[in-house]
């Protein structure tokens, strides 16, 4: 799982027993030093656009709420996007929003498969191990949950929305998580917000989970709800409930149907 010196994911909560795989791309700030920060100032190497901010929070106190094993990038979405194949030309972003990234500027499709065969193939490789792993371990239906955060503004525009649940092909986990979240009336929730499968966002759903025939979700947070570990306790504590009631259904659904 290494790229060069550094390793490309962690594995968290390996021994949970849920028949949860929950994954979390956008884990880290991290550029490997022979990138030298892509040229960025620090405070573009710890933005928004660097990582998901509070989103391994979140996904580690997942991983113990729920007692399901987590897979997390360990570096930033700049170096390469854990979340886009090789072909999508964001993959290696030159810009992300109000930055432009310098040391991805002109990068040639050699510099770009070289990052994708040391951050993107072993962080999937891993993904599909503990996919394996806790299909052989469960005797339920197994749920791919993917975590993320979003800005509270984007392009100058104030988001309203608390949490997005979005799906790629299957929608079961997604249009359950939302009718829950409507019946709270805790957090303001919708289906394929701010982001959707139209945006290419759902790439890690598709390779793993649909690929499988397995539920999936992809958790989009606003960032400002979770941005230090107190608050990202709070909306694990908020999500573990509502992704138990999912898998609850989910279970009773698939068993129906056999």
């Amino acid at each position: 799982m290494l790229g060069k010196a550094w390793p490309a994911a962690a594995l968290i909560g390996a021994a949970g027993t849920a028949p949860v795989v929950l994954v979390c791309e956008h884990a880290s700030h991290f550029i490997p030093p022979e990138y030298d920060g892509l040229g960025l100032a620090d405070d573009a190497q710890h933005s928004h656009a660097a990582w998901d901010i509070g989103a391994l929070d979140v996904a580690k106190c997942l991983s113990a709420l729920l007692d399901a094993p987590l897979v997390a990038g360990q570096v930033s979405r700049l170096v390469y996007d854990c979340n886009r194949p090789l072909e999508a030309p964001d993959c290696v972003p030159a810009r992300s929003e109000i930055f432009e990234i310098p040391g991805n500027a002109g990068l040639d499709d050699a510099g770009k498969q070289h990052r994708f065969d040391t951050v993107h193939v072993p962080f999937h490789a891993a993904v599909d191990q503990v996919i394996d792993r806790q299909i052989e371990r469960s005797s339920a239906p197994v749920l791919l949950v993917t975590v993320h955060s979003f800005t509270p503004i984007y392009h100058g525009q104030r988001r309203t929305l608390d949490i997005g649940y979005l799906h790629d092909n299957s929608s079961n986990a997604a249009k359950a998580a939302v009718k829950i979240e409507h019946g709270q009336g805790i957090y303001r929730a919708a289906i394929n917000e701010p982001y959707a499968a139209r945006d290419g966002v759902t790439y890690s759903l598709a390779k793993h989970a649909e690929a499988r025939g397995l539920e999936n979700v992809m958790i989009e947070i606003r960032n400002d709800l979770i941005d230090t570990p107190a608050t990202a306790e709070k909306m694990a504590q908020h999500i573990a409930a509502t992704l138990g009631q999912v898998i609850a259904q989910i279970t009773t659904m698939e068993t129906a149907e056999i």
